[in-house]
């Protein structure tokens, strides 16, 4: 397996965590989004959207990262990622496309330098604008926590919203955004960060990282 990803990237890291999950082996293969060498035609010609990640399995690439988890689950369904009965799927799906459908397509990279370069804003709007959004979104997810009665994880074990939810406050944390209004998702987060494919999936452990190649 050979994932196509760029360290920092939200939709890279949920896909990373959900192979740790899964217990798979990758090699990396890093894209840098900061350059632009996603939108040019050698990336363009493996990836039509000109976006990351892309996982190649056997010759095959999978694109876009929810429909990629869901490409896991079925080809790897143990350990699975979503509880067993159909109420609790629907609640994990709910709560992480919640966050990947409402929040990646306002936040991702394209739009903020959209924001900047066609739209004349500074960092500090651009930062308002993420931070705006974010709550739009993670605020009522909080409530669906605490209605679910969620503790260190959403439900028994982590799993499919868990991927998501990581990456999102891990970018949020990036633009000073303020998470002590929701305590059940960084209980949630801490206890995700303590285990070791939690931990082996964060941007700072990857080898495009500037971190991993601090010594």
């Amino acid at each position: 397996m050979r994932l196509y990803a760029y360290y920092r990237s939200s939709t890279s890291y949920r896909v990373r965590i959900a192979l740790n999950i899964k217990g798979l082996h990758y090699d990396i293969v890093p894209v840098d989004l900061r350059t632009g060498e996603q939108r040019g035609a050698a990336f363009r010609a493996i990836n039509p959207f000109g976006g990351v990640p892309v996982l190649e399995v056997d010759g095959r690439r999978y694109m876009q990262s929810m429909a990629i988890i869901d490409w896991l689950e079925e080809r790897y369904p143990d350990p699975p990622l979503l509880p067993p009965g159909p109420e609790e799927r629907y609640h994990a799906r709910e709560l992480a496309l919640g966050i990947a459908t409402e929040l990646h397509a306002p936040l991702n990279l394209r739009v903020q330098h959209y924001l900047k370069n066609e739209l004349g804003q500074n960092q500090a709007a651009i930062d308002r604008w993420y931070r705006h959004w974010l709550a739009q979104t993670l605020g009522p997810v909080e409530q669906r926590l605490a209605a679910l009665g969620a503790g260190d994880f959403l439900f028994d074990t982590p799993g499919l919203f868990e991927t998501v939810l990581i990456p999102q406050l891990y970018n949020a944390r990036r633009f000073a955004c303020d998470l002590d209004p929701w305590p059940r998702m960084r209980r949630i987060e801490a206890a995700c960060l303590a285990l070791p494919v939690f931990a082996m999936a964060h941007p700072d452990r990857q080898p495009d990282s500037p971190q991993e190649a601090m010594p």
